[in-house]
């Protein structure tokens, strides 16, 4: 069965209907939706997560590349690897993505100032 013709004056896009979603879901997600994600990846030790920890630095994507930077609450953080792995599974098999780069930096050093004041209010701190 074919789909009956576009109404007089209606345009070509309007006359197509909605994007496919097989088009929408091979899009590569943008930063601000891979920060969303990165919520779900928490510092073991703490408790909370990096984003509101302060310990994400940059989020970029290039086509279907993403990078993610990230930084520990002190150098001699045992826990790095673990992070920089929990950030890679979070992320893999996103639809558009192939490639996740994960850099640790340690340039600024962390500050609990970095910290949201939601992460704050949760370890007891003043905002």
């Amino acid at each position: 069965m074919r789909a009956p013709a576009p109404a007089a004056g209606v345009g070509a896009a309007a006359a197509a209907g909605p994007p496919d979603p097989i088009d929408v879901l091979a899009a590569a997600p943008g930063p601000e939706a891979i920060r969303e994600l990165l919520h779900a990846v928490i510092d073991p030790e703490i408790g909370i997560d990096i984003v509101e920890l302060g310990l994400l630095r940059e989020v970029e994507v290039d086509g279907a590349a993403a990078r993610v930077l990230f930084t520990v609450t002190t150098p001699a953080c045992p826990l790095s690897s673990y992070i920089e792995d929990e950030i890679r599974a979070c992320l893999w098999g996103l639809p558009g993505l192939t490639e996740i780069n994960v850099e640790l930096t340690h340039d600024p050093p962390w500050h609990p100032e970095q910290m949201s004041d939601l992460a704050r209010e949760e370890l007891g701190w003043p905002s």
